[in-house]
């Protein structure tokens, strides 16, 4: 089981090195007057700094070779 957990750390990490972050699109109501409804495309961005995965790399390896081999 610490392996897994160990090699989706690494995986994760190396992920989250390489992006640093998304971008997504909302749809907001901007006005609902009865019939009448306007929508706006809003971009909403998701930002993480690069030293998060590297931290969580760092522990997946260390979980990875402490972990006894069944």
């Amino acid at each position: 089981m610490n392996r897994t957990i160990a090699l989706v750390m690494i995986v994760l990490g190396i992920i989250m090195l390489i992006w640093t972050g998304f971008t997504y699109t909302q749809k907001e109501k901007v006005v609902d007057a009865g019939p009448i409804q306007i929508t706006a495309d809003r971009e909403k961005s998701v930002n993480w700094p690069p030293y998060v995965g590297g931290i969580i790399l760092v522990v997946g390896v260390i979980i990875l070779t402490t972990s006894k081999k069944s």
